[in-house]
């Protein structure tokens, strides 16, 4: 993919960069941001004012309707430097549909994929001295939608913003996680929007999070909301399994993110020619295949981390160890393969890198 037509965006670029006053040795994720944000305003029914700024604070009425009715989502991709000098940023046109998905679902307005796209592109080129070069860092970037008008009641705005943040981060999580399949609270339910990257959606979540630390877990398993019985999500991610040879993956429906690094292991397994199968998992068919062996690895994948290792799975005051000794064959190579092909140093056989 390549750079088209240009959209017409006002830029106002910062006096003094930030960028020799920031540490890049210990980055925290997504507590430090780049000097430039894009934003973008929907009146009238049409968007309007693209603008490139320097980053800074909003000037906001605080009756605006994203803040008492929720009208918000957001969207996470990643930006790397290339050996060649140029850059490249991991399949901007998926994020692009989603994000359309995400509006519709909770009546907001839909944003041209092309404008999404070049969007991003343009921010990314102004701050790409931000992208870090340390292997398994990238420039993270948050586009998001939410309502703006200054008025009570319980219906769609007419008015919204769009923008985009970036940020320098390096790896998210520093070792394999323990975690706990939640019996008690859902995150998602059948007629809902758990497919949507809503922003009440990572609200609801926060305190089963915060009672699972407390017990020493780093993140939840989501189950189905009626019967607690199906694997859905991990934390803020999609889960797949390797049973018996094959990748396992929860089929998306609505109360599972369609996630695109989880489209992205999946082309590729099926192009190393490793049987691939996407539907529903039992809870039960996790522990007693982790027992017997049938399990030999389980991790998360997502934007934030690639993917995430599993070592230990507890569930109704048991806890469950994936191999200790298992060498972790296929997500090990998973990673290295997706990061080899976000950064340029293999060939992107599916197009996948936006060059800019």
């Amino acid at each position: 993919m390549n750079a088209t037509d240009t959209l017409d965006i006002q830029i106002t670029k910062v006096e003094h960069s930030r960028l020799s006053e920031t540490s890049f040795e210990n980055l925290v994720f997504g507590k430090i941001f780049t000097d430039h944000m894009f934003c973008a305003d929907y009146e009238d029914g049409e968007w309007k004012n693209f603008q490139i700024l320097p980053y800074g604070e909003l000037p906001l009425s605080p009756a605006i309707s994203a803040l008492h009715y929720g009208q918000a989502f957001f969207e996470g991709l990643k930006a790397y430097n290339f050996p060649n000098g140029k850059v490249g940023i991991f399949r901007p046109d998926k994020n692009a549909e989603r994000s359309n998905k995400s509006a519709e679902r909770l009546s907001m307005p839909h944003l041209p994929e092309d404008i999404f796209v070049q969007a991003i592109a343009a921010l990314v080129d102004i701050d790409r001295a931000w992208i870090p070069s340390k292997p398994n860092h990238a420039l993270y970037i948050r586009p998001f939608m939410f309502a703006t008008d200054p008025a009570l009641g319980v219906q769609p705005s007419k008015t919204y913003k769009f923008m985009v943040l970036t940020s320098p981060v390096g790896p998210f999580f520093a070792k394999p996680l323990k975690v706990k399949i939640e019996t008690d609270f859902s995150r998602a339910c059948e007629g809902g929007f758990g497919y949507a990257k809503a922003a009440g959606n990572y609200a609801g979540s926060l305190l089963p999070a915060r009672e699972a630390a407390k017990q020493g877990y780093d993140q939840l398993i989501w189950t189905d909301s009626k019967e607690h019985a199906y694997i859905e999500e991990l934390g803020a991610a999609n889960i797949m399994f390797i049973i018996e040879g094959k990748l396992v993956t929860p089929s998306t429906r609505d109360t599972i993110l369609k996630g695109i690094t989880r489209d992205s292991v999946i082309q590729l397994a099926k192009s190393w020619n490793i049987p691939v199968e996407e539907r529903r998992i039992s809870v039960s068919e996790v522990v007693e295949g982790i027992e017997s062996g049938r399990v030999t690895e389980a991790f998360g994948v997502g934007t934030a981390a690639t993917i995430i290792p599993i070592a230990e799975i507890g569930y109704n005051e048991k806890l469950y160890k994936l191999n200790e000794s298992s060498p972790r064959e296929f997500s090990n190579r998973m990673n290295k393969a997706l990061n080899d092909i976000r950064s340029g140093l293999t060939e992107d056989q599916f197009g996948w890198n936006y060059i800019i």
